[in-house]
């Protein structure tokens, strides 16, 4: 089939896009790994470990430097999923969060197997990526909710209570679907997020990160983007304690030098809203992403969550250029993030070129089936 007449977007667009979509994967890697060293650690503690300034470098985690969490384990599902969902369309089947579930399930296959099952060839390629295979302190909720093959939905929920942030970093992906109108972005990751953290500020808080990483894929500011998602949470039931939490951290910007002090008062009790405003307000403040994630990460809360959403919010803002060349040449997995970024934006903005209802690239079905 000729691939000439179905390239939608120009070369530009398509470059820009690219780079967005790398800086977001890249760059909330980045944040994992730099607070996965502290994750469990307080202020104090962290401040004991480090000197006064906290963490300032990547520090051991898990063995070795550069080590990322399950936030980015399952980020990189939470694309695999987008794409599969994607490329099923063609058989006249579309609905997003059965993919999104299917990928997130084929997550939770890679915390209690050994290694890939190579009989799978319904994985696809990413499943059979070894290096995803080993338990990072993943959320319990979210080992829960993934427990059985129910697909948690807004009206029935998997973990009503569960308030943590676990949700939230994953959420990313769905703000790269440049595509799409805001509110239908925020309703994915909304139902996505029902399928492991069912109390609604979790998943309210990611359904708002997910409008934020939209607005700066789109090339809008970072303060435009979380005012938009204030408006469209703000018409949810139960918003007030994320749209509380939104606010404080814009107002905050203007409230006198940032530190890690104040960083850790929006913190609050580490649950999902207090890690969204900790990342909107270090990376509004930033000076530039290494000086955004160090306030993300020093602090009460979870530093891996945190450092992630910030990474993400600074690299889909700025791109991959942007990204500390240090830290990144000691990422773990990088070769994969990148890997799957290029082919999420090679999907998102050439995907006729791929597959079709009547034809399609059989390289591509491989590495995304269809069932």
């Amino acid at each position: 089939m000729s691939t000439a007449a179905t390239v939608v977007w120009g070369r530009a667009e398509q470059q820009d896009f690219r780079s967005r979509v790398r800086g977001a994967l890249l760059g909330g890697a980045v944040g994992d790994a730099f607070g996965a060293g502290v994750a469990t650690l307080s202020l104090e503690r962290i401040r004991g470990a480090h000197g006064p300034e906290g963490v300032v470098d990547l520090v051991p985690a898990h063995g070795r430097r550069g080590a990322v969490t399950a936030a980015t384990q399952l980020i990189l599902f939470t694309v695999d999923g987008l794409i599969r969902a994607q490329v099923r369309r063609d058989t006249g089947a579309w609905h997003p969060p059965t993919d999104i579930h299917r990928a997130y399930l084929r997550w939770a296959a890679t915390q209690h197997h050994w290694g890939p099952d190579e009989r799978r060839t319904d994985n696809g390629w990413l499943a059979r990526e070894e290096w995803l295979y080993t338990r990072r302190d993943p959320p319990r909720a979210t080992l829960l909710g993934l427990g059985d093959e129910r697909m948690g939905t807004l009206e029935s929920p998997k973990n009503p209570e569960a308030r943590d942030a676990g949700a939230l970093a994953r959420s990313a992906p769905f703000g790269l679907l440049v595509g799409w109108e805001p509110q239908l972005v925020c309703q994915l990751a909304l139902e996505c997020a029902a399928q492991t953290h069912g109390h609604p500020t979790a998943f309210l808080s990611a359904g708002a990160f997910a409008v934020i990483v939209h607005g700066l894929a789109r090339g809008e500011t970072l303060d435009a983007s979380a005012r938009r998602a204030l408006t469209l949470i703000g018409a949810r039931p139960g918003h007030q304690p994320v749209t509380d939490a939104l606010t404080d951290a814009l107002d905050a910007v203007r409230q006198g030098v940032p530190d890690a002090d104040r960083v850790s008062r929006l913190g609050g009790e580490g649950h999902s809203e207090n890690a969204l405003a900790v990342a909107v307000y270090s990376a509004l403040v930033s000076e530039d992403i290494r000086h955004g994630l160090r306030l993300a990460v020093n602090h009460d809360g979870p530093s891996q969550i945190t450092g992630t959403a910030t990474g993400t919010l600074l690299g889909a803002l700025h791109g991959e250029t942007a990204l500390p060349p240090a830290w990144l040449a000691e990422l773990e997995g990088r070769s994969t993030l990148l890997e799957l970024a290029d082919d999420f934006a090679m999907e998102m903005t050439q995907g006729p070129a791929l597959h079709s209802p009547t034809a399609a690239a059989p390289g591509w079905l491989a590495r995304y089936p269809r069932g």
